[in-house]
Order: C-alpha cells, then structure tokens, then sequence
C-alpha cells in the first residue's frame, strides 16, 4: 500500500487507544475525530474473528485498525469517502507495522454498489462488517461548516438503510455486522435489519447506571432467523468523577464487548 508521508498532513494530533498499544494520527480543527464509539464497535469483534472485516465509513481508520489490533488473524479494509480522512488512514496503517500488510484503503462512497465493487469490495466477500454511522437526523441536527465533519454526524433521511443494506451486500451468508447507534435510533436500525439479519444481540451503553443508555451496540447475522436478545449493559462511569469503571476501562484497553456466546 501506498501510504501519505506525514509531513504532507495538514495539523494533526497523535492519539492513542487500547491502552496506548494504537497510536493514530487524527486531523485537528473542525474535522470529523474519533474516539470512544468507534473502539466500542471494534470491541465488539471477537479476538478469534478470521477472514475480511470492512469498516464502513472508516474515518481515520480508528474501528476498523483497533479490530486488527485485537484479531490478528482479520484482514481489513477500510472504506472512507472523505479524501482527507482516507490521506490519514493510509498513513496510520502504514505507521503499525503489524497492521500495515493486512489493511487496504478504499476510497469510495460505501453506499455505491458500483463504487464498491470498483473499489475492490466484492459482494460477498467480508466476514465481518463494522460500522459507525451518522448519529444525527438531518432535520434535527445543526450541521457543521465543515462539509467532511457534517458527513460524519449527521444523517441523510433513509440513509441508514442504504449504510446496512451495503453491509448486507459485502457479507457472506452467516457473516456478522456491528453497528453503534444512538440509543433513541434503535427503532429505525431494528427497521433496516429486518429481512436481512437475525441473531440481533443489542447492549445497552449508559453513561452512568442512573442514567439512561445514550448509545447500543448491535452485533447481527446475516440471514438467520435467531431471536433478539437485549445483553448485559456497559456502564461507563460511575458519577464521582473517578473515570472509568473496571469494565469499561478494560474495553477501552482492548477486551471485547461482553456478548454471551449464541
């Protein structure tokens, strides 16, 4: 792969998740940065995950490379549009040398059958899918200046149909997605499941246990017919202001969501 030199970046931070173990360049400014949801997702990839993993709309890559990270036997692609972000991606895997040959960059509209293919994203191809959509409806949301940032945080109406339905599209039979939504949007990502995935496993993630949940983490199958289950939550703080509770934090190092096993 071919990877963007550093000194070509436009200003940039280095941050580090999973306990430091990955280190990422992320653009400053009113760029679209990600953080805690997108290792929430990849956290949800089992350690023992093999085959492709696609990150959909990848951003700077932080899902879909912390998911390497902790499944050394995945390969990854991720897919972005922003050009920018896609410019950071490249150079973030070929900054990890243990990631740098099993990662590709697609620069493509992920919702672009056409474009995906062309891109190298064959149908059928994936065994996992991650994804971080947009959380925010278009009519309720104020929308950065910044046209790459609005990208990222809010949601075109009927968009996260068009997001699951190239998921569906990239997996093979039995393949798994995992998504992050915002809490009060379940009921439209349980609409665009239907009649395509099943063994919906959905966990609950609260900012503290008084609190309501803020964010779910949907783990589903393609095309099975298994039932839901609504799994244990993630409490992330306890209120005091000491930081992170010893689950959470231990998610935030590198242990996986804890999904019981199907």
């Amino acid at each position: 792969m071919t990877a963007a030199f550093p000194d070509s970046l436009p200003e940039h931070s280095h941050d580090g998740f999973l306990g430091g173990r990955l280190q990422l360049r992320q653009p400053l400014g009113r760029a679209h940065r990600a953080g805690l949801d997108a290792i929430l997702v990849a956290a949800a990839v089992p350690e023992s995950a093999e085959g492709l993993l696609v990150d959909l709309g990848a951003g700077v890559g932080v899902a879909g490379l912390a998911a390497a990270l902790r499944a050394p036997a995945i390969r990854v692609a991720l897919a972005e549009r922003d050009p920018l972000h896609c410019r950071f991606a490249r150079t973030n895997a070929a900054d990890a040398p243990a990631l740098a040959w099993r990662t590709m960059i697609a620069e493509v509209d992920v919702t672009d059958r056409a474009a995906r293919l062309a891109a190298g994203l064959s149908a059928g191809s994936a065994a996992f899918v991650v994804m971080n959509p947009p959380f925010h409806p278009a009519a309720a949301s104020r929308a950065s200046p910044d046209a790459g940032r609005a990208a990222a945080h809010v949601l075109p109406k009927d968009a996260l149909d068009g997001w699951v339905r190239a998921a569906a599209d990239l997996l093979a039979p039995g393949g798994t997605l995992a998504v992050i939504f915002r809490a009060d949007g379940l009921g439209a990502l349980l609409a665009a499941f239907a009649r395509r995935f099943g063994a919906i496993d959905l966990l609950p993630v609260h900012p503290r246990a008084d609190a309501p949940a803020t964010r779910v983490v949907a783990r589903a199958r393609l095309g099975s017919r298994g039932p839901l289950r609504l799994v244990p939550p993630l409490v992330l703080h306890d209120g005091r202001g000491s930081g992170y509770l010893p689950l959470a934090d231990a998610v935030l190092r590198g242990a996986a969501l804890p999904f019981p096993p199907r």
